[in-house]
């Protein structure tokens, strides 16, 4: 039994026996002298995305690729954006001796078992399984962190939030005998609807591909984990916006966002992160929902294929509650996500402020982010304290005897997991 098992039971003792027993089965004899590892697998919201101080990527050709500069190709591996900051690196996981981040911001289920360069807007790095086996060389893989399905064929976060957020924009500087143009043509003013994010149908297609990824992962771990024990625990995902916003953010200058034209308000919504409509938020926290329900289905389909399996759902869903972006009227100060952000051209400097500026310099602004996606990916992903929450998160399901957690932020910022 590996150095990290013995611990991780050790911190539950409180637990009684039986029932850890029939939680975590028992261990094969591990290889001799291999060092114990957890690794991260997935997309953004794993990878480290938006708590800057990012690493070098070796991309599909073994060449290490750090900064490339902003105008580079999007595809360029440096923007996996694989941070040290990342929750697999807050978290405490007692008797792990090291730390492997294969997530790749925008990863989706095909980067498991194929390279992610050969599909459409993919980067250029190994499959995750790939690297996965040569971590699996030198050691004894003991925790696997997988978040994966807001990405997929059908849909991906990113796309839903410049969706929404690109809405807003143009219905605050455009009035409505006017259109909003940009590189990807015109674009509604109209908020976004449940329809607008994902169809039943498109969730329904994204759980079944996700299955086929993770089922390919968990085969795979059976065949190279040294010692053959390991535990998957399968997060999912936390809106970084509230249910609705701080009063504050919900008129300016005497007009609110179902009014034609509101830049006052616009800008003041951009300034505190969250340029969305309130008649957005809704439809947004129901399709947070609905990947929860994804990754818990995902995680209880392949616990019945792999009954030898440890595989826990981790709900992260209220781990940022009451410290979501314009949740508060400070914001975007002590909210535990990034802000959107955009720049003017590849210039890497951020635009913090769309006050006075006319249509023009809006759509300039946010035609960089359809033209260099690099320039405005972190928006809306957790930032180095909300990473750090989400550590809080993995530290309890790394050692519980359930199947399935929830990580509960208080009103305090207690982080709870249970």
């Amino acid at each position: 039994m590996s150095v990290f098992r013995r611990t991780a039971l050790a911190a539950v003792l409180t637990v009684a026996a039986a029932a850890l027993s029939t939680a975590v089965p028992p261990a094969a004899p591990a290889a001799a002298g291999l060092p114990t590892a957890a690794v991260a697998l997935g997309d953004s919201f794993i990878s480290g995305e938006g708590a800057g101080s990012y690493s070098p990527v070796v991309d599909v050709n073994g060449v290490s690729q750090g900064f490339p500069g902003w105008d580079a190709p999007n595809s360029n591996a440096y923007f996996c954006h694989r941070s040290p900051n990342a929750s697999l690196f807050q978290a405490d996981l007692p008797g792990i001796t090291d730390r492997f981040n294969l997530a790749c911001s925008g990863g989706q289920p095909y980067d498991i078992a194929g390279a992610s360069v050969n599909r459409a807007k993919g980067r250029s790095v190994a499959s995750q399984l790939d690297q996965l086996r040569a971590v699996a060389r030198t050691h004894d893989i003991d925790l696997v962190l997988v978040g994966l399905g807001s990405n997929n064929s059908s849909f991906t976060f990113g796309s839903v939030a410049e969706k929404c957020a690109n809405r807003f924009i143009a219905d605050a500087w455009t009035g409505w005998w006017e259109f909003w143009a940009y590189l990807g043509g015109p674009v509604p003013q109209e908020p976004c609807t449940d329809a607008d994010l994902a169809t039943s149908a498109q969730l329904s297609a994204a759980t079944a591909e996700t299955t086929a990824a993770v089922r390919q992962l968990l085969a795979t771990l059976d065949q190279i984990d040294a010692d053959g024990q390991h535990r998957v625990v399968f997060q999912d995902y936390t809106n970084p916006l509230p249910f609705d916003l701080a009063s504050n953010y919900w008129e300016e200058d005497g007009r609110e966002d179902d009014r034609d034209k509101f830049r006052d308000l616009g800008a003041e919504r951009y300034a505190a992160g969250c340029p969305i409509h309130r008649a957005s938020l809704a439809p947004g926290h129901r399709f947070s929902t609905g990947l929860g329900t994804l990754v818990r289905s995902v995680r209880d389909s392949l616990a019945g294929e792999f009954p030898a399996d440890d595989l826990v759902y981790l709900n992260v869903q209220r781990a940022f509650d009451g410290a979501r972006l314009c949740e508060q009227p400070t914001s975007p100060s002590g909210a535990l996500a990034t802000p959107i952000r955009l720049m003017d051209g590849p210039s890497g400097s951020f635009v913090t402020s769309l006050s006075g500026k006319d249509k023009i310099d809006i759509q300039r602004i946010a035609n960089t982010c359809v033209s260099y996606f690099q320039t405005c990916q972190e928006s809306w992903h957790p930032n180095v304290a909300g990473h750090k929450a989400l550590g809080r998160c993995l530290t309890g399901a790394a050692v519980t005897a359930s199947r399935a957690v929830a990580c509960v932020r208080a009103a305090d910022g207690t982080i709870t997991v249970g």
